[in-house]
């Protein structure tokens, strides 16, 4: 029986909650009694740890769907040499609907999702000194999940109405057993937006400022920065990325390099400017960036001299690539065991100048400020005046390969190979949304397909 989101998640619980102390009973099952399972606020402890590892997982944030939707988003700028038949087919923008990579993809985002409201059913047992912060964290998670499969699984915000266009199911209850409830219909994009905001927005009044390496409350706020301006909410983008800003919690690194340090091969925790990264040790998590984008990985994506010409010529930025081979590669994930950078503070610049500039406010600092603070770390001279399309280029250049790329062309309605002037795709073009997959369809008729497919 092939697997998918409604066989799967049911044992996601029994997997995330087996402490040190505890024996994992292999024995199947179709349901989980969580009276059984989460009885204590260790327990939910352990459960959110757990989440934590879901959301990092291979193929959701460890890597590989950012390195899919740079493929995906891809005109001139790359060049894939790899032989994964369902990477080669997005880098054609041939999708089909029964890709493993498609269908892996949703199932990881799922089960990240499932680890949460796990979490989040048990909150009731949690001791008073952790709740709100387990609350916290476990809505940030769901959140972050459901960002991702949104945008990769259905229109953008501004591709046509949202309120109209399918976009993917609500699961807000632990999945436990197979019941014909729990084939839900896809959710509306607006109704998506709509949940992820009020987790972000509880998670940033729950969450701690300092947390270690876990979700604190400024990568709350730091994501709803990044979900308001998908939405194209300005003054939303431009309050949240300012509040992370002006908490003084972090500082660009001192150099473009350093905010992606190579440490020979061995773990490397976060750098100043991370507000959230996931976790890369000898001993768990991975780095899917490295695998494809690194000549020390497979090396089987390169860059191509339509990119590089985007550069100024002094700008250290183009330091961060180089020639293995013949080839030229970004060395930002050079380092197999170096942290996946989710969010970094370069990001929060970038998005309170553009919301600045478009709305021709000046909240925090000016557009010119941010850009010139910048272009000034990448070791670029001070602008004096400064255009929209400059501040897109700056935010191309410092994001770049780091899994912007699709969701700033549906963003901004170009097409893709706009900066590199050159032919490409529209924005709206169905073959830039994946697939709903079809094994999901198989188990859940209630799942309509996208345009295209």
């Amino acid at each position: 029986m092939k697997k998918s989101i409604y066989k799967l998640l049911f044992f996601t619980l029994v997997v995330s909650t087996v402490g040190c102390n505890k024996r994992l009973d292999v024995t199947p099952a179709q349901s989980i009694d969580q009276a059984d399972a989460l009885k204590t606020s260790a327990d939910v402890q352990v459960a959110l740890v757990g989440s934590y590892t879901q959301l990092g997982a291979l193929n959701f944030y460890g890597g590989r769907m950012f390195v899919m939707s740079e493929l995906l988003a891809d005109h001139n700028e790359l060049i894939w040499s790899g032989t994964f038949q369902q990477l080669t087919q997005m880098y054609n923008k041939a999708v089909p609907v029964n890709s493993t990579f498609v269908s892996n993809t949703w199932l990881a985002g799922y089960t990240a999702i499932n680890t949460a409201n796990n979490v989040l059913s048990a909150i009731g047992v949690v001791d008073a000194a952790n709740k709100n912060k387990y609350e916290g964290e476990a809505k940030f998670l769901r959140a972050a999940a459901y960002f991702e499969l949104v945008k990769l699984y259905a229109k953008d915000w501004s591709n046509g109405n949202p309120a109209n266009n399918d976009g993917v199911p609500l699961v807000l209850t632990p999945t436990r057993e197979i019941t014909e409830a729990d084939k839900v219909p896809r959710a509306k994009v607006s109704a998506v937006y709509t949940q992820i905001i009020a987790d972000l927005v509880d998670a940033e009044a729950k969450l701690p400022s300092a947390n270690g390496f876990f979700a604190t409350k400024n990568a709350a706020a730091a994501l709803l920065a990044r979900v308001y301006l998908q939405k194209r909410d300005y003054a939303n983008a431009r309050d949240a990325a300012n509040r992370v800003i002006t908490s003084n919690r972090y500082t660009l690194a001192g150099t473009y390099a350093e905010a992606f340090p190579y440490n020979g091969g061995n773990p490397f925790g976060n750098t100043s400017e991370d507000i959230f990264a996931m976790q890369v040790t000898t001993n768990s998590g991975v780095n899917d960036f490295q695998t494809f984008f690194s000549a020390d990985g497979r090396g089987d994506i390169t860059i191509a001299n339509e990119h590089l010409s985007l550069y100024e010529a002094n700008d250290e930025r183009l330091d961060m690539f180089y020639v293995s081979g013949g080839s030229v590669y970004n060395g930002k994930n050079d380092n197999v065991y170096g942290n996946v950078h989710t969010i970094r503070l370069a990001e929060m610049y970038l998005i309170r100048a553009e919301a600045n500039f478009r709305l021709v406010t000046v909240v925090g600092a000016t557009p010119l400020s941010d850009i010139n603070r910048i272009r000034n770390r990448a070791g670029l001279g001070s602008k004096l005046t400064l255009t929209l399309d400059e501040i897109l280029l700056e935010r191309k250049l410092e994001l770049a390969f780091e899994g912007f790329n699709l969701s700033d062309i549906k963003r901004l309605g170009i097409v893709t190979g706009y900066f590199t002037g050159g032919g490409g795709l529209a924005a709206t073009s169905t073959k830039l949304v994946l697939p709903i997959p079809e094994r999901e369809r198989r188990v859940n008729p209630n799942l309509t397909q996208n345009d295209g497919y």
